[in-house]
C-alpha cells in the first residue's frame, strides 16, 4: 500500500464512517501525526533528505575547504578554486579517499551559503542573416615533421547555427583577418553583425562599457566588409554573449579532433575542415526542427551581398636587402634576387606566405617562419652569382636548405660528379648551374625527370639535359585541331606509319 492509498483509507474512515483520529490511528496502525496530516490534504508532504554529510568527507576537511573558498572572494577571477581542482587538492594534500561528485555536491552547497551564487543568463532569440560569432581556439595536429599547436579561427552564423573552420599556424592579425574574409566567402555574404572577444588583432584599447580603441586594419576590415562589430565584455563575464561559439568549439572538438588528426600539411588540414563542415551541415541542434541546412536556406537569403575584392589581409612594409640578397621581417630573414641587393623593396607578409616585391613585380615568395631568427633561402635566386663564383656552390648555405626541402634529389650530385670529372671544378659546377636554371621555365618534375634520363644515355652535358627536357615537353603538348586550310586542304596528306612506300619509290630512282 502506497501512501497516497493510505491516506485516502484515513480519510474515508474519519469522514464517511465518522471515526475519531485516535480510533482511526489504533486500527490502521499509524500515529496519530500521520491521521492528522492525512486529514488536512489528500497528498502527503514530500520525504526531506536526511541532512548528513558522506563519512569520508569528515568535519575537518570540510572545513579546509570553506577556508579555500573564503579565500577566494580576494584571488583573481580566473585563479580561483573550482570544485574539481579542489578535490585533487584535498586527494593530494590531504589524503582524501572519496569520490569527486562528494566534493561537487558539497562546494555547490556552500557556495550557495556563502553568498557566491551561480550567474543566471537570459535566453535570446537570433533573426536570420543579423549576426555571426567570431573566436579563436586550439588543438593538437600530428604533421610528418611532429605534433603542432595548430590556431583554428571559428565563424559561427547565429541563427542557422552554420560554422566555418580554418586553421592557421598562429594567431596573428592577418590569420584573423584572412580566416574571416574566406569565411565570408564560403557563406556567401556578409551578416549585419560580428561579435568578437576582446583579442589584440581587433582592439588595442578596452575603455569604459563598451568602447574599444580598435586597430586600423581591422577597422579597415570592417569597412571593407561594411558590418558592425561588437565586442564583449572583458574576461570571464562575457563568454555568455557568445555561447554558440563556445559550445561550437568544445562539439567540433569532441568530434573530430579526438584522437588527434594526422595530415600532411595545412593545406590537407584545411581540406579536411572543410569536409567535416559539410558534414556538421546535416546535424540538427537540440530543440529546433530543422538541420542546419536546411536553416542555413532561410539565413543566406538575408546576407548583404559580397565586395567584389578580397579584402588584403598581408601586412605591408617596405625593406632593404641586405648584402646576402636577404630581407629581414621581424627576427628572420627571406632570400630575393642578388641583383637587389642594396635596394629597398616591398614586403607583404600574410598569414602563410611572405611575398617580396619590387617595380610592381612579384620577385619572390616563401613559407613563412614562425620562430626567431630562421633563415627561408632560395638556390635559384643566387645562381648569377655562383657563375662568377662556383667554388662557393658545394658550402652554400641555399643548396644545404634545397636538399632539406627535397628541391636537389639523388641525381643532381651524380651529375655534377660526371660534370667536374668532364670539365673540372669551376666549368662543371658552372654546367650544373645551367641545369639548375632549368627549373626557370619548366616543372620542377620534369627537370628531375630529364637529369635521371639523362644520365641513363651517359648525356653528361647541360645541353643534352636541356634536349631531353624539350622533348619532355613536346610529348606533353596537347596538339590544337588545325584551322580551315581551304583551297590548300587538297595538299594535306595522312601521316604514314609504314614507310615502305618510300624505300620503293627510292629503289625505282636509283641509277642503273
Amino acid at each position: 500500500m502506497t501512501r497516497v492509498e493510505q491516506y485516502e483509507i484515513i480519510r474515508r474512515e474519519h469522514h464517511v464512517h465518522g471515526k475519531g483520529i485516535r480510533l482511526v490511528a489504533r486500527e490502521q496502525g499509524v500515529h496519530r501525526r500521520t491521521v492528522r496530516q492525512a486529514l488536512s490534504s489528500a497528498m502527503p508532504p514530500p520525504k526531506k533528505p536526511p541532512k548528513r554529510e558522506p563519512p569520508v568527507l569528515t568535519s575537518s576537511l570540510r572545513s579546509v575547504i570553506d577556508g579555500w573558498l573564503r579565500a577566494d572572494r580576494e584571488a583573481p577571477r580566473k585563479q580561483r578554486h573550482t570544485a574539481r581542482r579542489i578535490f585533487k587538492r584535498l586527494l593530494r594534500e590531504h589524503g582524501y579517499g572519496g569520490a569527486e561528485s562528494t566534493v561537487r555536491v558539497y562546494v555547490g552547497r556552500r557556495r550557495r551559503e556563502l553568498g557566491l551564487p551561480k550567474r543566471a543568463y537570459i535566453p535570446r532569440d537570433h533573426v536570420a542573416g543579423d549576426e555571426a560569432e567570431v573566436d579563436w581556439y586550439e588543438a593538437d595536429v600530428e604533421f610528418p615533421w611532429g605534433r603542432e599547436r595548430v590556431f583554428f579561427l571559428l565563424v559561427r552564423a547565429c541563427f542557422s547555427g552554420r560554422e566555418f573552420h580554418i586553421a592557421f599556424p598562429r594567431a596573428t592579425q592577418q590569420a584573423f583577418l584572412q580566416g574571416q574574409a574566406e569565411a565570408l566567402s564560403y557563406f556567401g555574404g556578409v551578416f549585419k553583425c560580428l561579435r568578437y572577444d576582446n583579442l589584440s588583432s581587433a582592439v588595442k584599447r578596452v575603455l569604459r562599457g563598451r568602447r574599444r580603441v580598435e586597430t586600423d586594419k581591422f577597422v579597415a576590415f570592417r569597412s571593407h566588409y561594411l558590418f558592425e562589430a561588437e565586442f564583449c565584455r572583458p574576461g570571464k563575464e562575457g563568454g555568455p554573449e557568445k555561447g554558440g561559439v563556445e559550445s561550437g568549439v568544445g562539439r567540433f572538438r569532441r568530434n573530430h579532433l579526438v584522437p588527434v588528426p594526422r595530415v600532411e600539411s595545412y593545406a590537407g588540414l584545411n581540406r579536411l575542415l572543410g569536409d567535416w563542415c559539410a558534414e556538421d551541415d546535416q546535424r540538427r541542434i537540440e530543440g529546433r526542427p530543422h538541420t542546419v541546412l536546411e536553416d542555413w536556406a532561410q539565413e543566406r537569403q538575408e546576407l548583404r551581398p559580397l565586395p567584389t575584392e578580397s579584402f588584403p589581409s598581408a601586412e605591408v612594409s617596405s625593406h632593404d636587402v641586405d648584402s646576402k640578397s636577404r630581407v629581414k621581417v621581424r627576427t628572420n630573414r627571406y632570400s630575393v634576387p642578388v641583383g637587389l641587393v642594396g635596394r629597398r623593396v616591398e614586403v607583404r607578409v600574410g598569414a602563410h606566405r611572405i611575398e617580396v616585391v619590387h617595380g610592381g613585380r612579384l620577385v619572390a615568395q616563401h613559407v613563412r617562419c614562425y620562430g626567431r631568427h630562421q633563415e627561408q633561402l632560395t638556390l635559384d635566386h643566387y645562381i648569377e652569382l655562383l657563375k662568377e663564383k662556383p667554388g662557393a656552390l658545394r658550402r652554400a648555405r641555399p643548396l644545404r636548405q634545397a636538399r632539406q626541402r627535397g628541391e636537389w634529389p639523388e641525381q643532381y650530385d651524380r651529375l655534377w660528379a660526371e660534370l667536374i670529372r668532364r670539365y673540372g671544378d669551376s666549368d662543371g659546377t658552372r654546367e650544373m648551374l645551367d641545369v639548375v636554371l632549368l627549373h626557370r621555365s619548366a616543372r620542377t618534375e620534369d627537370v628531375h625527370t630529364a637529369v635521371a634520363r639523362a644520365l641513363e644515355y651517359g648525356c653528361n652535358d647541360a645541353g643534352a639535359v636541356s634536349v631531353v627536357l624539350r622533348q619532355l615537353q613536346s610529348c606533353q603538348q596537347i596538339v590544337a585541331p588545325l584551322a580551315e586550310l581551304g583551297p590548300l586542304a587538297r595538299y594535306e596528306r595522312p601521316v604514314l606509319d609504314d614507310l615502305s612506300r618510300y624505300d620503293r619509290l627510292l629503289a625505282v630512282g636509283a641509277p642503273a
